[in-house]
């Protein structure tokens, strides 16, 4: 069983090919794999896809309450559309504006506690 090495040639916006390339590396069981399909940025039309589904799935945590049960069908859709790490950011960037949004509107409380001032 030998280890596998992803090789990176390309910059991953060039990498649209879905051919795998394998290299034997001196008979060490080693080989080299490059999967240009799965390092391939998405294209235009895939990422306009992928923000409508971002679209949908926080307008219906909007809806909701911020509840995900009732939005599980959105969420498989994200994920389906949308790289793994775009729907890691796209929830984290939600999060913070949320959190943002908050503290403009109600302004930021102290853990600590009202200051007394002299």
């Amino acid at each position: 069983m030998g280890i596998l090495f992803f090789a990176s040639f390309l910059p991953i916006w060039q990498k649209r090919s879905s051919r795998e390339t394998k290299i034997s590396i001196l008979g060490t069981g080693a080989s080299i794999v490059s999967s240009q399909e799965a390092m391939a940025a998405p294209n235009l039309a895939e990422r306009k896809v992928c923000w409508a589904a971002r679209d949908q799935m926080w307008k219906c945590l909007d809806d909701n309450d911020d509840k995900a049960a009732p939005c599980q069908n959105f969420r498989k859709e994200l994920e389906a559309k949308c790289p793994a790490q775009w729907v890691k950011y796209f929830m984290k960037r939600r999060d913070f504006l949320k959190y943002k949004e908050k503290l403009q509107t109600e302004g930021f409380a102290s853990a600590d506690g009202p200051k007394e001032t002299s």
